[in-house]
């Protein structure tokens, strides 16, 4: 069973997928414009953003004067459970780094001869 955490790992495993997502960190764009900075084909940013629409990382909204166009933003969700993940990754280590520490700083230190 796949989580939204695996969908969203495997989306962003792709350097092109994780371009997308920077240039929408700034603003939404429609996807010609993305495609153009990146200079992508047409197909291949369709198959990128359908990606990262079924991964819940972007949406397209439409725009109100062109009922043909769409703008693409960044969802939070998914990069909240990310980061929320990362979190509890990091604080699993820190836990296991400091009871090290601590662990080797009370060992009776041995004497060389």
């Amino acid at each position: 069973m796949r989580t939204d955490l695996d969908q969203t790992l495997t989306a962003l495993a792709d350097p092109a997928r994780r371009a997308i997502v920077e240039l929408l960190r700034t603003r939404p764009l429609r996807p010609s414009e993305v495609a153009d900075v990146l200079d992508m084909s047409r197909p291949a940013m369709s198959r990128h953003l359908r990606v990262l629409r079924t991964a819940g990382l972007i949406e397209a909204e439409m725009v109100q004067d062109d009922a043909r166009s769409r703008l693409l933003q960044l969802r939070r969700k998914p990069f909240k459970q990310l980061r929320d993940w990362v979190d509890e990754i990091e604080n699993f280590w820190t836990d296991q780094l400091r009871a090290f520490k601590a662990h080797a700083e009370r060992a009776p230190k041995r004497r060389r001869i």
